[in-house]
C-alpha cells in the first residue's frame, strides 16, 4: 500500500456491509479454547495483525493451531488450563489485548516466559495487572522500566481467591484476570470498589467465558457491576462463531450519516450483539441520523439536508473505541459536540485525545481537551478544510479520518497500511460503497 491514499468524495449511496468478525470475540474465543479442554472449532475469525500476534503465540507456548485463512476458521487444541511450552519469546507488536490476555494465561504454564512489543507497547502501562495477578499466586519481573513491558512471567499455580480492585485504566486487565479464573486452584472472586472502565468488554468477556462452560455468578448495584464469583471448573472444547467486528463496522455507519441521502446496513449484528460498541448506532440517532435497529442488523440513513446532525454531549467512557468514530462525525454537526470520560485513550495505540486533537484541527475544528474531556466544534460554516491525515501507527486514527474523506475533498490518509491491525481490507470495504448510488 501507498504510504499515503487520497480519499474520493462519494454520491449519495445504499449499501449493505458485513465486515469481517470481531477481533475482541477472537482473541477471547482463542484464549478460552486454548485453555480448554479438547479440539475447539472457531469460524469467523478475524485474520488481522492483532489476531495472528495472538494465533502465532499460542504457537509459541506450545498449542496445535490449524488455520484456514479462506474459510476464516481456526481449530485449537486446548490442554485444560496447562501452558505446556518450557520457555517462550513472545513478541505482541502493539497487541494490547494480547499483551493483558497471555500475561495472565502465562502463569498458568510450567516455565519461563518473555512477553515484549514494540516501542509504543512498552509505553503502555500494565502495572495494575502485574499487581493483582501477584496477588493471585502470579510470579512476573519487569525487564525494563517498572510498570510497563517488557516481562518475564514464570509460570506457577494460581491460587486465586479474593481481590478487591479500584478502577483500572483497562478493562482488558479484569478480562484477563477473569480468563484464567476457572484455572485458579480456588476459584477468583472480585470485588470492585468504583466504577468498571469500558464494562460492556468485561460483560462480553463474561458471555464468552459462559458459552466456553465456565461459571461466573454476578452481583450488579443498579447496571454496574460489583462482585463478580468465577467458580474453578475447566472450560470445555466447543464450536463457536464470531460475529462481525462492531467497532469496525462504526466507520460505515458514521458514512451514511454524514453523507446526505446515504444509507447503510450492518448484517450480522444488532440488539442481539455481544459487543457494546454496537451501540454506537444509537449515538448516531442522538446526532440526528436515522435507525433500525433489528436482532441481527443495523440501518442508518443520513438526516435530511434540512436538520442535518447536530451535536450531542455524552459520556463514551463505556465504549472508548467509539470516540475517533464520533469525532469525525462531529466535524459535520451544526453544533458543538463534548465527548466525556475518556481519558483512557491516552495509554491506546497512541494517545489518542492529543492525535484527534491535531488532526481535528487541522481540518478546521475547534478541539480542546478538558481533563479526560473532549470537546469539538465543527468547522465555521461546515468549511472542512483539505488535509493530509496523520495516523500515528493507529487503525482507527485512519479508517475514522478516512470517513470524513467521502464527503469532505482533499483528504489524504498517512500511512493506510496500520489497518492492518485489525481490518486489513478497510479501504476494499469503503470503496464499495460507491457501487451502489442511492
Amino acid at each position: 500500500m501507498a504510504e499515503s491514499l487520497p480519499i474520493s468524495t462519494i454520491r449519495p449511496f445504499r449499501a449493505a456491509v458485513r465486515p469481517p468478525g470481531s477481533k475482541s470475540l477472537t482473541n477471547r474465543a482463542l484464549m478460552l479454547a486454548a485453555l480448554g479442554e479438547g479440539r475447539s472449532r472457531l469460524s469467523g475469525v478475524l485474520l488481522a495483525d492483532d489476531t495472528i500476534v495472538m494465533i502465532e503465540a499460542l504457537r509459541r507456548l506450545g498449542f496445535s493451531l490449524d488455520v484456514n485463512r479462506g474459510g476464516e476458521q481456526v481449530e485449537i487444541d486446548g490442554q485444560g488450563g496447562i501452558i505446556c511450552a518450557p520457555e517462550a519469546d513472545l513478541m505482541l507488536g502493539n497487541a494490547g489485548t494480547a499483551y493483558r490476555f497471555l500475561c495472565a494465561a502465562c502463569c498458568l504454564g510450567g516455565g519461563y516466559y518473555r512477553l515484549d512489543g514494540i516501542e509504543r507497547m512498552r509505553q503502555r502501562p500494565v502495572g495494575q495487572l502485574v499487581e493483582v495477578l501477584r496477588r493471585i499466586g502470579g510470579r512476573i519481573d519487569y525487564l525494563g522500566a517498572i510498570g510497563y513491558p517488557p516481562l518475564a512471567v514464570t509460570g506457577t499455580t494460581l491460587g486465586g481467591g479474593e481481590l478487591s480492585m479500584s478502577p483500572t485504566l483497562s478493562s482488558q486487565y479484569i478480562s484477563a484476570l477473569l480468563q484464567v479464573g476457572p484455572c485458579c486452584r480456588n476459584g477468583l472472586t472480585i470485588q470492585f470498589d468504583g466504577p468498571v472502565t469500558s464494562q460492556p468488554y468485561v460483560e462480553m468477556t463474561l458471555t464468552v467465558m459462559s458459552q466456553f462452560g465456565a461459571v461466573a455468578l454476578v452481583e450488579r448495584h443498579g447496571d454496574a457491576l460489583h462482585h463478580i464469583t468465577v467458580k474453578p471448573s475447566p472450560y470445555r472444547a466447543i464450536d463457536y462463531t464470531v460475529e462481525p467486528d462492531a467497532s469496525n463496522a462504526s466507520y460505515f455507519l458514521a458514512a451514511a450519516a454524514i453523507v446526505p441521502g446515504s444509507t447503510c446496513t450492518i448484517e450480522g449484528l444488532g440488539r442481539g450483539s455481544l459487543q457494546g460498541d454496537a451501540t454506537f448506532a444509537d449515538v448516531l440517532h442522538r446526532m440526528g441520523a436515522g435507525l433500525l435497529f433489528g436482532r441481527d442488523f443495523i440501518t442508518v440513513k443520513a438526516p435530511s439536508q434540512e436538520e442535518g446532525l447536530r451535536g450531542i454531549d455524552i459520556d463514551l467512557n463505556h465504549m472508548p473505541d467509539m470516540v475517533q468514530t464520533l469525532a469525525v462525525a462531529a466535524l459535520f454537526a451544526s453544533s458543538r459536540t463534548i465527548i466525556r470520560n475518556v481519558g483512557n485513550l491516552r495509554i491506546k495505540e497512541t494517545d489518542r485525545l492529543a492525535a484527534l486533537q491535531c488532526e481535528l484541527t487541522k481540518l478546521g475544528s475547534a478541539v480542546e481537551i478538558d481533563g479526560d474531556d473532549l470537546i469539538i466544534d465543527p468547522p465555521p460554516d461546515g468549511r472542512i478544510k483539505a488535509a493530509a491525515i496523520d495516523t500515528y501507527n493507529d487503525h482507527r486514527m485512519a479508517m475514522s479520518f478516512a470517513v470524513v474523506g467521502l464527503r469532505a475533498e482533499g483528504v489524504v490518509i498517512n500511512e493506510p497500511e496500520c489497518v492492518n491491525k485489525t481490518f486489513p481490507r478497510f479501504f476494499e470495504y469503503l470503496g464499495r460503497l460507491g457501487e451502489n448510488p442511492a
